[in-house]
């Protein structure tokens, strides 16, 4: 109770100071007559009007705003405020992945971009398989079975950052000649690069690279791919013609290449077994 007193009390003597300021501000209009009618100083409406009656005055309850005014301001609606996401907002942690997520390739005399993130499944399709011979001989495996299938939607944003990816590795791995290991094997069509696609593989690849190229082992070639190199062997010169080999199995290939850092697939261990099976079955006695 003590301090709703207290609060009416402060309130009436702050109104009191306004109202008391207003009063010497505001002189009223003087008439240099002696008639004492409206405007003049001898007029009795002049204290009239400066009373206030304090008593009547309504003041704030102790749980009310100090001033009622405060409750008339606008206030910000629910979709005006300000939140997290409405604004692309980077922590550090976000700021590192996306770092991580994109890298630069140099091919040729240009650097590229590649999306690491989205052909993170599909980097085993290059790989690093040891040395041959002496000196720094390369052996670049690349793996078709672990290519993207061509019915994904974002199929061609895939591939053209495989491609940056894979021409991009060559260039970091070769030094001096080098030699490619194409497996071949466990590869559904879906998996298949198109023409189009190696045609540009070769295409980009630097002159350097081309020239330093010795063997090109296609490992359980299929139907179609002998059928597509045959097709498109008058468009290649003869020096590349001459650099593909086909090996059937992986003991022929451990014959051409030392196999202590060549990293074969599982499921191209498989089809090796499974064709090697078929051809070792014993013939059956008549």
């Amino acid at each position: 109770m003590e301090a709703m007193l207290s609060n009416k009390n402060r309130f009436k003597t702050k109104l009191q100071n306004v109202f008391t300021k207003i009063k010497k501000l505001m002189a009223p209009d003087i008439s240099l007559t002696l008639d004492p009618s409206d405007g003049s100083v001898l007029s009795d409406d002049l204290d009239e009007s400066g009373e206030i009656d304090l008593d009547g005055l309504d003041t704030p309850s102790e749980n009310s705003n100090e001033f009622e005014w405060e409750d008339d301001l606008p206030k910000p609606k629910t979709t005006e405020v300000i939140r997290k996401g409405s604004i692309t907002e980077y922590t550090t942690a976000e700021e590192k992945e996306d770092g991580r997520r994109w890298r630069m390739f140099r091919i040729g005399e240009q650097d590229h971009r590649v999306d690491m993130k989205a052909i993170e499944p599909y980097k085993k399709v290059i790989s690093h398989g040891g040395y041959y011979g002496d000196g720094l001989n390369a052996i670049v495996v690349f793996a078709v079975c672990f290519m993207p299938e061509s019915g994904q939607p974002n199929y061609r944003y895939l591939m053209d950052n495989l491609f940056k990816y894979v021409i991009g590795t060559l260039e970091l791995l070769v030094a001096e000649n080098y030699m490619i290991v194409y497996l071949n094997g466990a590869t559904t069509r879906r998996k298949m690069p198109s023409l189009g696609w190696l045609r540009k593989c070769y295409q980009q690849i630097d002159r350097r690279l081309r020239k330093n190229l010795k063997s090109l082992i296609i490992v359980h070639p299929s139907w179609f791919i002998r059928t597509l190199l045959a097709v498109t062997r008058p468009f290649i010169s003869s020096k590349f013609s001459q650099k593909i080999r086909y090996v059937f199995n992986l003991a022929e290939l451990a014959e051409l290449v030392p196999m202590e850092y060549v990293g074969i697939p599982e499921c191209i261990k498989q089809v090796d077994q499974e064709l090697n099976g078929k051809q070792d079955e014993p013939k059956s006695e008549q």
